[in-house]
């Protein structure tokens, strides 16, 4: 939890210095999370080079000093399960059932969309997380190329799929692997990529072992939605005599690196499957969208777990959940556990910012670079301001920022030890430009009058 050995007395590119840090104990499991006060960070060459005291580096020259006194710096936070550029259809499918709500509202505008629709969503979309204090997100949609072009631009972290279904006929396959080859290790290394089947009931068996197949030849993790309900399960073992997962592990997708969207479908009997991964299956909850939709479950954090099974912290899109807001997805994901295993002591502060960090590093395939703040660590950051009154006195650090902190209070943000935000200004995306043009674009974006859809709603 210190800088190893003597301190390097060369200049920094930046230091962050007089504010507690958050800091994990190796081996880790939630409850040995901890803070160090009056601390130091040190950056050379987008990578933590030190966590030290702030008095150990008052005389160290340094490109940008940034002085966090009162605030608390945290490993940025990583949304493991988004679709960004549906910021642009935030509002516009409310109050509606599942079913519904894709087949009447989001697949019919979904046609709509062009490369210029989705590079404003990703715009918009890149500037909230960033005002969050999300410093990596996990997409999963269509023309990402040009999500792809934000995400070099505007200076974030991501994990990038193309989107597809069986219904678009082979050529959507064959795109998203070339996609993902493409992209892979672009912006500098801050882009990994994956391939992206919809899910087990948009896309057909043999593409879903053809995916498989292609992850393996190619060193490919796969991005995914199943068992997103409990709807979805009961149907898939009616028509099939096997759950979503089973499916997938038919399929032989539970053998390649695989991110499991929400997974609130997940049965006891999946476990010994999904544990049998040894880790290389993870799962992203976003448990905003769950509640809007009244699904009857939400995903089994705890079970997942002790299968060792690693849960990693979403928002979904903006079309169902309103929000990008990483901060209201951890502490629902508390509330919400606690609720459903009626243990109060289950999920703590401490554990929920276990999976927003380290958690969410390993779902996204990142557990070696980015999740915590420490030496040889991947300089993605942010720093909290706790000064407000919604925080204050703070009797128990890891309580404030689960339950009391908010979004708004994110004043810095960094990744690869550049600056993206400082003092809620944002420096690499003109919001105001953005909001102007996607406007004049929405008619357009909105209509359903053609009669068209992008694929059938029908579990």
């Amino acid at each position: 939890m210190s800088a190893v050995g003597p301190l390097n007395a060369a200049p920094a590119d930046l230091i962050v210095t007089g504010c507690a840090v958050l800091v994990h104990q190796d081996g880790d499991e939630g409850e040995g999370i901890g803070f160090r006060q009056d601390a130091a960070i040190v950056v050379r060459d987008g990578v933590i080079d030190a966590v030290t005291t702030a008095a150990s580096v008052r005389d160290l020259p340094a490109g940008t000093r940034i002085d966090a006194r009162g605030q608390v710096a945290l490993p940025g936070l990583i949304n493991c399960h988004t679709h960004a550029p549906m910021v642009a259809l935030r509002g516009l499918a409310e109050d509606l059932p599942t079913e519904e709500w894709f087949n009447d509202v989001v697949w019919p505008v979904e046609t709509n969309l062009t490369a210029r629709d989705v590079e404003l969503g990703a715009r918009l979309a890149c500037a909230e997380m960033i005002r969050g204090g999300v410093t990596c997100f996990a997409d999963h949609y269509f023309h990402m190329d040009t999500v792809a072009a934000v995400v070099a631009e505007c200076g974030l972290r991501a994990h990038l799929g193309a989107a597809f279904f069986s219904g678009q006929g082979p050529r959507a396959r064959e795109a998203s692997v070339e996609f993902a080859l493409r992209q892979r290790g672009a912006a500098g290394g801050r882009i990994t990529t994956a391939l992206a089947p919809h899910a087990p009931y948009t896309v057909t068996d043999a593409d879903l072992a053809a995916t498989a197949e292609l992850a393996r030849a190619h060193g490919l993790p796969v991005h995914i939605h199943a068992a997103e309900n409990r709807d979805q399960t009961d149907t898939s073992l009616a028509r099939y005599g096997l759950t979503p997962i089973e499916v997938l592990d038919r399929a032989g997708l539970l053998d390649t690196d695989l991110l499991i969207a929400h997974g609130t479908g997940i049965l006891e009997r999946d476990l010994p499957l999904l544990a049998r991964t040894g880790g290389r299956t993870a799962v992203a909850t976003a448990p905003r969208g769950y509640l809007k939709f009244a699904w009857p479950t939400t995903t089994p954090v705890r079970a997942l777990r002790a299968a060792g099974v690693p849960v990693g912290l979403a928002t979904d899109g903006a079309a169902s959940n309103n929000s990008l807001d990483m901060w209201e997805a951890m502490a629902l994901t508390s509330l919400i556990q606690k609720s459903t295993e009626g243990d109060p002591r289950w999920l703590t502060s401490r554990q929920a910012l276990h999976h927003a960090t380290r958690q969410s590093a390993r779902a996204v395939g990142l557990g070696d670079w980015i999740g915590t703040l420490a030496p040889g660590r991947r300089a993605d950051l942010v720093l909290v301001d706790l000064t407000g009154p919604h925080t204050q006195p703070v009797h128990d650090l890891a309580a404030t920022l689960v339950h009391s902190a908010r979004a708004a209070d994110v004043r810095t943000t960094v990744v690869d030890g550049r600056v993206l935000m400082r003092d809620r200004e944002l420096l690499t995306l003109d919001v105001p430009a953005v909001v102007r043009e996607l406007t004049d674009r929405l008619p357009a974006l909105t209509a359903r009058g053609h009669g068209r859809r992008l694929q059938e709603y029908d579990t």
